[in-house]
């Protein structure tokens, strides 16, 4: 893998780097743990399943202020045929934060990535810093969630892609046990989900949107919260229907760059993993009556007397 010229190389990494690891390898020893889905070591940090890169992530603050530029991940008088995500996977235009922080042995290539910065994470609300979270900063975050019946489906599935070749499937009643128990990566999913719902209840800078009913207010509601509201010339074009268009499942599944089965040294997931039905409900061609009731009864309890629900 080609290193930055702008960092240094695993080969020396920096004094953020160096700190950070040795924190996180005092810290490890201290933690319950388990083993993850796919036979990635799972520890208990603050009430969350979260694997040593997730940890790594939370225990550093990398982020210098943001100043406020346009947010602007493609020229807004690009045309659909040469918009990025026809030349790219997703997960490399919007960069994993717990994966990156620490990229070629340094601690500051985040700040390194043109401001505003739009990142992806798995993280729980509450193990972001402070300064992060704090409603006068520029930070934002929009926060995306399914019905928990689709989300422990979907989560089966991509273990299984991702459980080295030599280890038997997980059977689906074994992992149904463990997301029920609470274990699962960055679970249990519900204080996950309820973290951030709470979050947005407090706070107008982080929002929560039922995306598959309506894409089209979802995607100017997101615009608008984001700063960056399409224009009057730009709804007069029809651009945000062809952004919907462009997004939308079957469109991304078809992108050639997204059939490519090549997995990367920083990235052992290939393009193709990322991608299954894309359907809402597709659990009941999965769980059984018993299982599906089961989960509705957690959720019921998890969610009481919080004002949130997935319907």
């Amino acid at each position: 893998m080609e290193t930055s010229k702008n960092f240094p190389s695993v080969e020396t990494p920096d004094e953020g780097y160096q700190k950070t690891f040795k924190n996180c390898d005092q810290l490890l020893p201290t933690l319950p743990q388990t083993k993850g889905w796919w036979f990635v070591q799972l520890f208990q940090y603050h009430g969350f399943w979260i694997t040593t890169v997730g940890i790594r992530g939370s225990i550093l603050d990398p982020l210098t202020s943001s100043s406020q530029h346009p947010l602007n991940v493609a020229p807004p008088d690009s045309e659909p045929s040469d918009h990025p995500l026809r030349k790219a996977n997703p997960q490399d235009l919007v960069p994993f934060f717990e994966g990156i922080i620490h990229k070629d042995g340094s601690t500051s290539f985040v700040n390194g990535i043109p401001s505003p910065r739009l990142l992806s994470t798995h993280l729980p609300y509450s193990l972001f810093p402070t300064r992060m979270t704090d409603d006068t900063l520029a930070c934002h975050f929009v926060y995306i969630c399914r019905d928990p019946k689709d989300v422990f489906v979907s989560k089966w599935h991509f273990a299984n892609k991702l459980r080295p070749k030599e280890l038997p499937p997980l059977s689906l009643e074994e992992t149904f046990d463990l997301f029920c128990k609470e274990v699962s990566h960055y679970g249990p999913f519900w204080d996950h989900v309820l973290g951030y719902w709470k979050a947005s209840v407090e706070s107008p800078k982080k929002v929560f949107m039922k995306m598959k009913n309506e894409p089209l207010g979802c995607v100017r509601k997101v615009a608008e919260f984001l700063g960056v509201p399409f224009t009057p010339e730009e709804e007069n074009k029809e651009i945000v229907e062809q952004r919907v268009k462009l997004c939308s499942f079957k469109s991304m599944n078809n992108q050639d760059v997204n059939k490519l089965d090549k997995r990367y040294q920083e990235r052992p997931i290939s393009n193709s993993d990322f991608f299954r039905k894309g359907e809402v409900g597709d659990w009941v061609n999965h769980l059984s009556p018993q299982m599906a009731e089961k989960l509705d009864q957690i959720t019921e309890q998890k969610l009481q007397d919080t004002g949130f629900n997935f319907h």
